[in-house]
Order: structure tokens, then C-alpha cells, then sequence
């Protein structure tokens, strides 16, 4: 059973690769660390460092020593933290460290979540119906952002050849929420937000006018409802069954319907070209969220290209749990992987047996583990909550 921690380099630093190892396996009874290799920006407060107890990491970073080699030829190409600099390559400390710590190392990506890289590159960034970029979401559809991705998780896997790759934002963001300091007077619902992240940069529209579809018909229905939610008094639902009724919820506009049923395709691809390219040694697994066909997200399509997927359902119920673990086992076939994120933040989970509960719900519903987060997020005590959960699994 995969059995995971999400966990920052500076974390195990701050605690020591020996101190890390003996909790994660022994007092939370996990047999992975799922490692950021490459991040945003934040602040975290850090309740186990013994000093830094506010974190600002580097924005748009990676936490392992690129191969230049292959980078030499890409437009957009990767920073190195000044941590791996300052304190060594964590992740060279855990790959090398696998058979004394007795823990399988998994890297955490983040691929096109990119604000640093968004502002350097903003051609290759998604942009909404009226042109607007969006600097923390470079494209799918852009070759250039595509290669950086691609190349990433080859580097990764090539050169330190790690058990697994877990990634996220392989796909379009999301509008709210994504950046820092969001100002929002209107007051956007759910359709709203959507909407409004629908990207028609050159690059989306290029690629979907190849495949025949009427993308600036869609622009324009876009850029309408846009202009509408912008001009209410207060925020109105226009479309009753979104998201349940995924993109059917707009099957009376014919254009964007199309747009829409296209969108999975440079997300589908991206990922099987990042798989091509990996070390065929190390799984490829993506990260997402229950409705993951907001981001373009096809998962049974993504399911046949790489090795499975760990989806979040952070702050949901065990029957909700149950449901979205059901239906992403039925999309992905009963071979790949099926992993489930937990976060152990309080109040969401206010005690061991909520987080149990939860745990229990996902394996019993057909999933394959567990990843928890987040290691340094977190006070010590609650890791005996998780060893509290993977005792009910396994």
C-alpha cells in the first residue's frame, strides 16, 4: 500500500534526515516521503522548525541541481532554490539514503503553477476570453511551457531516478485563489470562477482551430458571460447544474461546448509526452481534485497514458470520499494506481478518528494509499493521528 507524506526540504533539514525518518516510519507508520521538487511561493508557519516558525520559500524554484544539458536548447528553463546551495540536495540525500531509512521517495512537482516563470514568459501563460494573462498558469498549449514540463520530469527521473513522480498542475488553473492578495468585490460563484479562467491565449487558440473547433465563437460567448457577471448587483447562478453536470452544464451553447471538449486534449497530451519522456523506471502519477475536468482533466484519458493518480479530497466527508474514490477507480481501470490526499489541518480534522474515518472510506472505496499533508504544516502530535489512520488500512 502507498503510504505518504507530503514534506518540504527545509522540513527534514530543519529536523535532520535520521529524526525525519524515524517518524515518518516509525511514529506516523508511513513508507514514502513525498518530497516538493519543485514549488511556489507561500508562507507557511512551521510549527516543528525549531527556528524558522514563518516560511516565505522562493517563488517558481526547483529543489534539485538541474542538468544543464538538457536544458540548453528550451526557452523557459528551471532556477535552483538557493536552498539546495545552502543546505544540500535533499533530494540526493533521500534517494541515496532508501535503504537505511526504508523509505521509497516520491517527488512532488509542480509544473505549470509557475508565477516567476509566468512573469518572465507572459506569451506562454493561459489568458481569459478578453486577453488578460494569468501569470501563475503557464499553458498547456504552449510548446515552450510544454518542454519545460517534459524536460523536468525527465531531468528528475533521468538523473536521480526516484520511485515515483507525483504531478501537479499538469493542466489550467483555476481563476481564484491561485495568486496573492486576490481582490474580488463582485463576489464570484463557482461558474464565475470558471469562466473566467478559460483560456484563449494564441496558443489554446491555435491548437483548437487545428482541430476544428469554433474556438472564437467560444471567445466571444466567453467574454459575454464575463461582461455580465461583472455588471450584477449581486452574483447570479446561470447554469444550475455546474459543476455536477460537468461540461453538459453548458450543452446550449453550442461553440463553447465544443471548446470545452477540446480543453482535455493539451492536458491528455502534456502528460503522455511528460510520460514518454521519463525514466521508465519511475511511476508517473498525477495530482488531482475531484472535478478535475474544471482544469481540463479527462481522467480515464490520463489514466491510459501514465501510472495513476492521487486525488485530494481535502475537508470532504467519508460517503463523499467514498463516491469520488469509486468513480476515479472506474475511470482509471483496476491496474493504476488510485491514491487518495488528506490534509491533517485542524478544524477540518479535529481529531485522530475523523481522519481514520476518512482514510477508511478511500481503501475501502477501492483506493491504493494514502498521501497525508503536509509533515511540517503540522504539530508532532497529530503525525500519531496518522499512525492512528494507517493502522484502520493496512
Amino acid at each position: 500500500m502507498h503510504l505518504s507524506m507530503w514534506t518540504y526540504p527545509w522540513d527534514i533539514q530543519d529536523q535532520g534526515l535520521d529524526t525525519f525518518a524515524a517518524e515518518l516510519r516509525g511514529r506516523a507508520g508511513l513508507t514514502t516521503v513525498s518530497l516538493a521538487t519543485s514549488y511556489h511561493a507561500g508562507r507557511f508557519l512551521q510549527p516543528r522548525s525549531p527556528q524558522q516558525k514563518a516560511y516565505f520559500p522562493e517563488d517558481g524554484t526547483v529543489y534539485f541541481k538541474p542538468d544543464e544539458s538538457l536544458w540548453r536548447d528550451k526557452l523557459i528553463r528551471p532556477l535552483m532554490a538557493r536552498n539546495v546551495t545552502e543546505r544540500g540536495d535533499m533530494l540526493e540525500a533521500l534517494i541515496q539514503a532508501r535503504e537505511a531509512t526504508g523509505l521509497k521517495v516520491s517527488c512532488w512537482t509542480v509544473c505549470l503553477h509557475n508565477t516567476r516563470l509566468g512573469m518572465l514568459y507572459p506569451d506562454h501563460v493561459t489568458r481569459n476570453a478578453f486577453g488578460n494573462p494569468n501569470y501563475y498558469n503557464l499553458c498547456p498549449s504552449s510548446p515552450a511551457a510544454r518542454a519545460y514540463a517534459v524536460t523536468l520530469v525527465r531531468d528528475i527521473t533521468t538523473n536521480y531516478r526516484p520511485d515515483m513522480v507525483e504531478l501537479e498542475s499538469p493542466n489550467f488553473m483555476g481563476f481564484a485563489h491561485e495568486y496573492h492578495h486576490e481582490k474580488d468585490g463582485v463576489g464570484l460563484n463557482p461558474e464565475d470562477d470558471f469562466l473566467l479562467s478559460l483560456c484563449f491565449c494564441d496558443h489554446c487558440t491555435a491548437r483548437a482551430a487545428k482541430a476544428g473547433v469554433p474556438v472564437e465563437g467560444a471567445r466571444r460567448t466567453v467574454a459575454r458571460f464575463i461582461a455580465e457577471l461583472c455588471e450584477r448587483a449581486v452574483p447570479e447562478r446561470q447554469f444550475s447544474d455546474f459543476p455536477a453536470a460537468g461540461i453538459d452544464a453548458f450543452r446550449d451553447h453550442p461553440d463553447l461546448y465544443a471548446y470545452l471538449a477540446w480543453r482535455s486534449e493539451p492536458v491528455t497530451s502534456l502528460i503522455g509526452e511528460i510520460e514518454a519522456a521519463a525514466d521508465p523506471a519511475t511511476r508517473i502519477v498525477l495530482i488531482d481534485l475531484k472535478d478535475g475536468w474544471l482544469g481540463g482533466v479527462d481522467l480515464s484519458a490520463v489514466g491510459a497514458l501514465c501510472d495513476g493518480a492521487i486525488l485530494c479530497c481535502y475537508d470532504m466527508e467519508p460517503n463523499a470520499i467514498g463516491d469520488v474514490i469509486r468513480a476515479g477507480r472506474a475511470a482509471l481501470g483496476s491496474e493504476k494506481l488510485l491514491g487518495i490526499g488528506l490534509r491533517v489541518f485542524y478544524p477540518e480534522v479535529g481529531e485522530a478518528a475523523v481522519l481514520a474515518a476518512r482514510a477508511k472510506a478511500a481503501v475501502d472505496a477501492g483506493a491504493d494509499g494514502v498521501n497525508f499533508y503536509n509533515y511540517g504544516l503540522i504539530p508532532a502530535k497529530r503525525l500519531d493521528w496518522v499512525k492512528a489512520a494507517v493502522g484502520v488500512i493496512i
